[in-house]
């Protein structure tokens, strides 16, 4: 349960408690927390009219058992900068993802020189309406659900993330019903004695402009985001009343920008989690073994050194595809499903650590296959283009994660690092994991071939693709079909 105080009269080491009006550390107390001293100095530096700002705070700390992460959120009034246009708004900033006091009582404390505790703080920027006298407590509770995130999976949030919520924010009728991450405009990286801190700002956004973010880029969207002031503006503000995406505010930024940058750029989507399966053609059908379980042939070989987290990622804990929850409900009470998608470091190349995640290492072999059989229900099936014009054309790969097993198919590009399908045997399993390597060639004829899966709306279940000559066929099934337990 949480509580809203005036920031003058918080509990002893609150950040209130240094209510002197000078802004340097001489107004502290001693016994002021130095974690806490150096967020809220950076608050003080941009609000030094708002000593006491209005709190939200965990009645209950999360060091004392409580279940909310985050010991405070404080919530100042921002003026904008109508030179800019930035309206006025509503400026929250939290206090408990980075370490606030130093002693491990809820991060362990490994230095001076790396990030405080996760090293980042929240924040989120609500447009202020008409006679609206004080904020709205709700970011609050949007806050410390992402703060149960990062506490309970221990991944972290950077800028250019993106996250699915499925649900409006504020829990009305809002279209803004999902959210991605960037570096706040106003506040700067903090010093810590327990490391560095910086701030991310949640930025509310339509279904639309998630999928575009998913499909391309977040850093793209952000982009876009701030050229169109009611959909953000230069400081990117959530308007919970916005009633158009941007795409419908202005329809040629869709083709002109979002379409050519995933044809320039590629597609930072690195895998969703689906209902898909594999089956191994070359195996006799009389064979009863599973494909897809131990694979016995050559030891695997030795993947790169320089592999990225992403398909790490992908087949630890899964991405999502639209509503379908993967990673645990915020709380028990909350259904929505939360996805987080890492910016890929660009490191082209798979995870060795990511294939001993399916089964256990000792009992994995690599296995050449002769012809494979790929299946997929429509909405997995529809990512399939994105896949490769936005993904192996430029040289990457793509991974999809059953979110009913461990099975995992992966479609790598000839230049990805560490793959152990090569261009003589272009298909190999790895435990439950495949590995689909074509060739650009290849890519471009799918492409063709696999175009109406962009036109949903006149699709027929069950359908069909193979390429004989390849040996690999695709089926487009109903949901019916992954959904029972014998499939």
């Amino acid at each position: 349960m949480e509580g809203v105080r005036p920031g003058g009269t918080p509990p002893a080491g609150g950040p209130g408690s240094g209510s002197g009006s000078g802004s340097g550390s001489g107004s502290f107390p001693s016994l002021f927390p130095p974690g806490l001293h150096g967020i809220y100095g950076e608050c003080r530096r941009l609000y030094p009219d708002q000593p006491n700002p209005l709190q939200v705070t965990a009645i209950l700390k999360y060091w004392l058992g409580g279940p909310d992460p985050l010991d405070y959120v404080s919530m100042y009034r921002n003026l904008g900068n109508p030179a800019l246009n930035v309206p006025e708004h509503w400026h929250y900033v939290s206090f408990g993802l980075s370490d606030l006091y130093g002693d491990n009582r809820v991060h362990e404390f490994t230095g001076t020189d790396g990030p405080s505790g996760f090293g980042f703080e929240l924040t989120f920027r609500l447009k202020r309406e008409t006679g609206e006298s004080a904020p709205p407590t709700w970011p609050a509770e949007l806050m410390q659900g992402l703060a149960r995130y990062v506490f309970q999976s221990e991944n972290t949030f950077c800028s250019g993330d993106h996250v699915s919520w499925h649900s409006p924010l504020d829990n009305s009728e809002s279209r803004i019903q999902h959210m991605l991450l960037t570096e706040d405009p106003q506040m700067q990286p903090v010093q810590t004695p327990f490391g560095v801190v910086t701030f991310l700002q949640i930025v509310g956004v339509c279904t639309e402009e998630l999928h575009a973010a998913q499909q391309w880029n977040g850093q793209g969207i952000l982009e876009l985001l701030r050229t169109v002031p009611v959909a953000g503006g230069p400081w990117l503000i959530t308007d919970m009343r916005r009633g158009e995406t941007i795409f419908e505010i202005d329809p040629h930024l869709q083709q002109e920008r979002v379409d050519k940058g995933i044809e320039t750029d590629g597609s930072n989507l690195s895998g969703v989690s689906a209902k898909c399966a594999w089956d191994d053609l070359s195996r006799p059908p009389e064979d009863d073994e599973d494909s897809r379980s131990i694979c016995i042939g050559t030891q695997p070989r030795r993947l790169s050194g320089k592999d990225t987290e992403q398909i790490r990622e992908t087949l630890r804990r899964g991405l999502e595809i639209n509503s379908k929850p993967v990673l645990p409900p915020i709380n028990a009470q909350r259904q929505n499903g939360l996805n987080h998608d890492r910016a890929p470091s660009r490191k082209d190349s798979l995870e060795s650590e990511s294939s001993a995640a399916i089964i256990p290492h000792e009992l994995i072999r690599t296995r050449q296959l002769e012809s494979v059989h790929l299946k997929f229900n429509q909405e997995s099936g529809a990512l399939i283009p994105l896949c490769l014009r936005g993904r192996l054309l430029h040289g990457r790969h793509f991974t999809y994660k059953s979110i009913t097993g461990d099975t995992a198919i992966t479609f790598v590009s000839t230049g990805v690092e560490g793959a152990f399908a090569t261009e003589e045997h272009p298909y190999a399993a790895h435990g439950p994991w495949l590995q689909i390597l074509l060739t650009e060639e290849f890519v471009e004829r799918m492409l063709e071939d696999l175009e109406d899966l962009n036109s949903p709306e006149e699709f027929k279940l069950p359908k069909e693709y193979s390429w004989p000559e390849k040996k690999l066929k695709v089926s487009i099934l109903p949901d019916a079909v992954f959904d029972n337990p014998l499939h």
